[in-house]
């Protein structure tokens, strides 16, 4: 009888240990799980508050760089570079969306907001303007449509341009900016779909004209 007791809870123990290590399994998976959430709230936190401080210091570089009345013209040229890391302003009043946009468009710069696409021309400048960011912080972006208003504010003035479309390519899609494209343009571009977040496979890209100052396409030469 006590053999057989002894074999009942020699069972009973082996039976146990399965169960007790897919608890601690499941714990352990929970508590990843629990970290991983956190650990995107606060980059989501941080990313939000550094974008906020950009924003102000973009309103203070805004009041400190304005020109005096009946000062001389300042060639726009020399205004075309970053000042404290920023590039320039975007805002859509549509979404009532503003954000300060700097220069750059790895992890580091997208982490905390919009960024300027290197080798791309200035707003004013004839060309495309290339500005990529985070789906995350343009969640509301694909709901644009043809006729809506994005402004790019800089330190030599406002330039206003009008959605025409939007398209969904493939990453390595290097038709969709141009940066010496004849005519006086704005790209947008982020991670599709949106929901993917960093896992994102393609890119949804949103395409506006120039539509202030008014732009006039130079004619051609005629031979002699």
């Amino acid at each position: 009888m006590a053999t057989s007791r002894t074999l009942s809870r020699a069972v009973a123990r082996r039976r146990a240990r399965p169960i007790h290590l897919l608890r601690a399994v499941s714990l352990a998976s929970l508590l990843v799980g629990f970290v991983l959430i956190l650990a995107f709230a606060y980059g989501m936190w941080h990313g939000f508050a550094e974008q906020q401080q950009l924003n102000q210091q973009w309103q203070q570089q805004g009041m400190q760089d304005k020109v005096p009345v009946g000062a001389a013209p300042i060639d726009h040229k020399l205004l075309e570079h970053p000042v404290k890391g920023i590039d320039f302003a975007i805002s859509v009043p549509r979404l009532k969306y503003f954000a300060a946009v700097r220069e750059g468009v790895d992890g580091t710069i997208l982490y905390s907001g919009p960024g300027h696409y290197p080798g791309t021309v200035w707003p004013g400048d004839q060309g495309s303007v290339g500005v990529a960011a985070h789906n995350v912080y343009w969640i509301n972006f694909p709901v644009l449509k043809k006729g809506d208003e994005i402004n790019l504010q800089t330190r030599y003035g406002t330039f206003k341009y009008t959605v025409t479309g939007s398209r969904i390519v493939n990453p390595d899609n290097r038709t969709v900016l141009v940066s010496d494209a004849p005519g006086y343009h704005l790209v947008l571009t982020t991670c599709w779909p949106l929901w993917a977040g960093a896992f994102a496979t393609q890119r949804y890209v949103i395409f506006a004209e120039q539509s202030y100052p008014p732009t006039v396409t130079p004619r051609p030469q005629l031979m002699p």
